[in-house]
């Protein structure tokens, strides 16, 4: 029988790689950091690394490392065991408190990434009778926590306010009992920051609760790192925050559900990743202190942060590339067409640059782009060369006839 299967998935594998969408893995042989080492993939050894979420330099730092190390030997490797069995320490517990305490919520329960961290609200908060209003640009792990739900659904073109409106007036007519509006703080392949003020607002004229999965702001967003609630000053007018330890909290991996005291006693309860996931590794969760303890004084990283942001999109402007307007490290430079993105990126690496070109479906068709992400661990003579090297990269594709 796979015989059969076997000839349609090269197929299909071929038809992916002709329209240039095919996504190679390259391998890298030193940890994340501002420049790695490239091992496979035709990169010229080490290169600057300008495609990791990680914004304040920390998957490296010597003190996360160093708790990485301590956590070991005190709590062991892994817990070989769900929350509710035997799988929960009194790291686990002292995280989820001050993570709530960080960012202003009543309670936390930790997910082994944000992915189930999405993937285990919609279903254990809403049946039948509710609504759920999304923003059409959110990340797929709230799509696909969405489709596990069997809530009205509703979505709303990206930050559109009006058509939010619209819609939240569309359920409160159809009866949901409990409306909730869901949006990224920061949609990761624009760069783009919701509007959480006017969402709130709306959420409020029409009795619906607002989430926002903030992974892509947490940590350096805000005047104290705390996200986009804070960016907007309504930390205690969002109800449900969804995040990752994956990107500017030490690159690890595991994700959170900060909210309400009720919504997360439930979820403890009833949200299946939680309830059927090995709980997270006690080194994450101890080095992730570490990484919270830092966020304390890393003042000068969200500004050096900030400031590499701001360089690398003024230069890049100037030099005549589009990228999307804005002010966060994700700086998105527009191509259009997705083998030219894919072959830019291949250029790119040749001259000692990491970047990754973005294609259907992770973006529309038709709106290829190279990710750049900025970090606090990147130095101005880095990202000048970065720049440097888009300009080269640029002048041997038009060169080539691509």
């Amino acid at each position: 029988m796979f015989e059969t299967v076997r000839e349609d998935l090269r197929t299909t594998l071929d038809e992916i790689r002709a329209a240039g969408l095919h996504k190679p893995e390259r391998v890298i042989g030193t940890p994340q950091s501002a420049a790695v080492a490239v091992t496979a993939g035709g990169a010229p050894g080490e290169v600057l690394n300008f495609c990791a979420n990680n914004y304040l330099g920390l998957a490296d730092h010597p003190e996360v490392v160093a708790a990485a190390k301590d956590a070991l030997d005190r709590w062991g490797y892994g817990m070989a065991s769900v929350r509710f069995i035997c799988g929960t320490q009194e790291v686990h517990k002292e995280l989820e408190a001050r993570l709530s305490s960080f960012l202003g919520q009543e309670d936390t329960i930790l997910y082994s990434s944000c992915f189930d961290a999405n993937g285990g609200v919609f279903e254990t908060l809403l049946g039948a009778e509710d609504a759920v209003i999304s923003d059409a640009l959110n990340h797929a792990s709230i799509i696909d926590g969405i489709r596990l739900s069997k809530a009205r659904r509703f979505r709303y073109a990206n930050r559109d306010m009006a058509e939010l409106e619209a819609r939240l007036k569309e359920a409160t007519e159809g009866g949901a009992r409990r409306k909730l509006i869901v949006t990224d703080g920061v949609f990761s392949m624009d760069g783009y920051v919701a509007p959480l003020a006017e969402i709130c607002d709306l959420a409020e004229r029409y009795d619906a609760m607002v989430m926002v999965d903030d992974s892509h702001a947490v940590g350096f967003v805000g005047p104290g790192g705390r996200g986009t609630p804070e960016l907007h000053g309504v930390m205690d007018r969002v109800d449900i925050i969804t995040g990752t330890l994956g990107k500017a909290l030490g690159g690890a991996s595991g994700g959170y559900v900060a909210a309400r005291t009720e919504i997360v006693e439930l979820l403890r309860q009833r949200s299946r990743p939680y309830l059927f996931s090995n709980s997270l590794a006690p080194v994450i969760a101890a080095a992730s202190l570490k990484v919270l303890d830092l966020l304390e004084s890393a003042g000068d990283l969200r500004e050096q942060l900030a400031a590499n942001t701001s360089l690398f999109r003024t230069k890049m402007t100037e030099a005549g590339f589009e990228i999307l307007p804005g002010d966060h490290a994700i700086a998105p430079v527009m191509i259009g067409d997705a083998a030219e993105a894919s072959r830019m990126a291949e250029l790119l690496l040749e001259r000692g640059v990491y970047v990754i070109g973005f294609s259907y479906p992770v973006v529309p068709m038709g709106a290829a782009r190279i990710r750049v992400q900025l970090s606090a661990a990147h130095s101005t003579a880095d990202v000048e060369r970065a720049v440097a090297a888009f300009v080269d990269a640029r002048a041997a594709l038009a060169a080539s006839g691509a």
